[in-house]
């Protein structure tokens, strides 16, 4: 009976784990840095040390090996797969943040690429001309005016903010492999997409080593950045930091 109660609880888990771990570094770290944007830097610089290590151990190297034995036409296929079921909730959130047309298409996408694309293994619609999007919670949040918070490192998810750390337990909440109810599917399933997820980010790791005095600062401003772009669609107000 244990074994059969775990799916339903796989969700509620991992919210759990997010919110104690953003809640200690807030608690634990709020006096070991000055830097506004990142007030719990010495918290974060110890997740972030311990992610560096898990990544160094085993993550990396099956991505490595992942990488290096399938063929590409298999790796795009699986890396499809994945995207067309994030483009559902793509979807909801370009409709929570007002953009409805931008919705539209990516209900399209779904609708295209589980039909034609056979169950998203080909991108079919990119290639019709509905362009794919990278929306989330935490990037609606934004769009509703939620500011950043505090930059936090969870252990495994990686660099956050307050305000992406409430929208990562929403996105948890709602993913479809997160709570698929047979356990071995479901863990087979997310160990996929995070090994495909970081076979794509292998080319990124030699720009950071070269470009990088400080690989933490580095990926923390990378972060930012990019996450404020990507709230205002790529033209974000002069200010600073939301």
């Amino acid at each position: 009976m244990a074994h059969d109660m775990k799916p339903k609880n796989m969700g509620a888990r991992i919210r759990s784990v997010v919110i104690v771990v953003a809640l200690a570094g807030a608690l634990g770290g709020c006096a070991t840095s000055g830097n506004p944007k990142d007030p719990i830097e010495g918290f974060n610089r110890a997740m972030y040390g311990f992610n560096e290590a898990v990544d160094t151990v085993l993550i990396k190297p099956v991505a490595k090996g992942y990488d290096a034995v399938l063929p590409t036409p298999v790796r795009t296929g699986v890396t499809n797969f994945f995207g067309n079921i994030a483009d559902l909730f793509i979807g909801v959130n370009n409709l929570l943040q007002g953009k409805p047309d931008q919705a539209v298409s990516d209900l399209g996408r779904v609708l295209i690429n589980s039909t034609i694309g056979i169950l998203g293994l080909f991108d079919v619609a990119t290639e019709a001309g509905l362009e794919k999007h990278e929306e989330d919670f935490g990037q609606t949040f934004g769009r509703w005016g939620v500011g950043n918070g505090a930059y936090v490192v969870l252990p495994i998810f990686g660099p956050r903010t307050v305000r992406d750390t409430a929208g990562l337990v929403l996105d948890v909440a709602v993913d479809p492999l997160a709570n698929i109810g047979n356990v071995p599917t479901r863990n087979t399933l997310l160990g996929l997409r995070l090994i495909d997820t970081r076979a794509d980010l292998l080319p990124a790791d030699k720009v950071i080593e070269e470009a990088a005095l400080d690989k933490y600062s580095y990926v923390r401003d990378g972060y930012l950045q990019r996450r404020r772009n990507l709230i205002h669609d790529g033209n974000p107000p002069r200010e600073l930091l939301d």
